[in-house]
């Protein structure tokens, strides 16, 4: 009803209601005209991965590798010539040697070491034997430390030093001489030894050489006659 029939009173007419009512109700008793039919699956018509994978329009995977396509006949490696043992009579020793400086590398590295572990292993004597069976448990931890930090330390460090100085020495003169024998180490030792005192005066160069002499000269035997 209008906001003027509301006023007025006037109903409206049936007839334009039963008009509206009737036009805006679709009618139901319609039948679609299409329809959907559905196909059997047929299995032998389906595509497998063979099908795009053996495509010749995919790229070829060994082209991708950075070195595809270089002639593999004409390729120059590199060579890496101290890769190769060293050749001098005598040079080879318990571990194999390209040269120097592994002879520098092996033999410090080894020496202080071992003298690290038997400094250390002094010290915890020293320490245990200074310190009084009766004193608490802590001291005498304390002291034993003392001594490992203190023995351990020196002796190898001192020893890798002169490694080091007798390696080097020991390389030059087998380079000149062409060969490495038992000759060079001691002459090597000696003269590492006397190097390492040589601040201390004539006496404990002396001293000090003749140890290392003796160490290398040990130290030759054992190889000739181990390995």
């Amino acid at each position: 009803m209008s906001l003027w029939g509301t006023l007025t009173g006037k109903k409206p007419s049936s007839t334009s209601s039963n008009a509206s009512s009737s036009s805006s109700t679709p009618s139901q008793d319609t039948a679609p005209t299409t329809s959907f039919q559905s196909t059997p699956f047929d299995p032998t018509t389906a595509q497998d991965v063979t099908s795009f994978l053996g495509n010749t329009s995919l790229p070829d995977p060994s082209q991708l590798h950075p070195l595809a396509g270089l002639n593999r006949q004409s390729l120059d490696y590199l060579s890496l010539d101290e890769s190769a043992l060293s050749d001098l009579p005598g040079s080879r020793s318990a571990l194999p040697s390209r040269g120097w400086s592994d002879d520098l590398q092996y033999g410090t590295g080894v020496t202080y070491l071992s003298a690290l572990t038997l400094g250390g292993s002094y010290g915890m004597i020293e320490g245990l034997r200074r310190t009084p069976a009766s004193a608490p448990p802590k001291i005498r931890l304390n002291s034993v430390l003392n001594s490992i930090t203190r023995r351990g330390p020196f002796l190898g460090n001192s020893a890798g030093i002169i490694a080091m100085v007798y390696n080097g020495i020991n390389s030059t003169i087998g380079y000149y001489r062409g060969k490495h024998d038992s000759a060079n180490s001691v002459a090597a030792g000696a003269l590492s030894g006397m190097l390492f005192k040589s601040t201390r005066g004539l006496r404990p160069m002396m001293i000090s050489g003749g140890i290392v002499a003796g160490v290398a000269g040990v130290w030759t035997v054992m190889r000739k006659t181990l390995f």
